[in-house]
């Protein structure tokens, strides 16, 4: 249970009454305490896949239009949608170009926190013109308070240029969500440590995302049953599941499938064209 909030209070700050003796507990009350309370993020994605749903729709109705999905944020939220961003083109061999990620402070905020670069709305304006944000395109907004300046920012920049803006937050009634045509807001509730929503919030954001990548990826069929059929054999280990995928499709043994995948450059769906069409 959370003490009161007072109306200015963050939802996201609020304290969770039951560790308030969290640095008196052993090791493994600690981690029970964390482990317990993730599943309360789990129970809140769960409670708003309607909202989910309709940003897939959204989502791939922009990508089959030829247009680009941009996830920005900053902290936790950032990393987050860039490194979901950042699995598309070697998962579903999708164009890097197509779904990217902003990321307040630049690369190097990537591996080493940029103090402030989060306060400034302007910043994710700018970068999102850069990158010659256009109507067709969308922007998903990540912030667990819901009131970030730079996420705030990218959906004003999508505003202004008639971008679709879709927000995920832990904060149904935060300005993020209010800006945004569709509010996917997991409420988390507090975190063992308050106010630290790289935890519960952060763990809730990533299921939100791999949620819409993945159900997006599949609805442009960029996968086949469950299988990477679109994957980019890049490391030795892709290449054998490049194989597997091969073999099970086109229903070849596995000399067959890596001389297909050879002589087609490593592309999972040209080996089993080319199988196909001899057979």
């Amino acid at each position: 249970m959370a003490e009161p909030l007072s109306k200015d209070e963050l939802l996201t700050e609020a304290v969770l009454e039951e560790t308030r003796d969290l640095d008196r507990r052993s090791t493994r009350q600690v981690l029970e305490a964390i482990h317990g309370q993730d599943v309360h993020a789990v129970a809140a994605v769960g409670r708003v896949l309607p909202a989910i749903e309709r940003a897939v729709d959204v989502l791939a109705l922009v990508l089959t239009g030829g247009g680009r999905w941009f996830n920005v944020g900053a902290g936790t939220s950032g990393r987050i949608g860039v490194l979901d961003a950042s699995e598309i083109p070697p998962t579903f061999g999708y164009s890097a170009d197509r779904v990217q990620g902003v990321m307040a402070g630049g690369d190097s905020a990537l591996v080493r926190a940029v103090e402030g670069a989060e306060d400034v709305a302007e910043a994710a304006m700018c970068e999102l013109a850069d990158r010659e944000l256009l109507p067709g395109d969308a922007v998903v907004a990540l912030s667990a308070s819901g009131r970030t300046p730079y996420a705030l920012g990218a959906l004003e920049a999508a505003r202004q240029c008639g971008a679709r803006r879709i927000a995920i937050t832990c904060d149904p009634a935060s300005p993020l969500a209010l800006a945004a045509e569709v509010p996917i807001a997991p409420v988390v509730g507090p975190e063992v440590i308050a106010g630290s929503t790289r935890m519960k919030g952060g763990l809730a954001q990533k299921m939100v995302l791999h949620l819409l990548s993945t159900t997006v990826m599949v609805r442009l069929g960029r996968v086949e049953g469950n299988l990477m059929a679109n994957l980019n054999p890049a490391s030795r280990k892709l290449q054998h599941r490049a194989v597997r995928i091969v073999m099970s499709l086109a229903n070849v043994d596995e000399p067959t499938a890596r001389k297909s995948l050879t002589a087609n450059e490593g592309s999972v769906q040209d080996a089993i064209g080319l199988i196909k069409s001899r057979s």
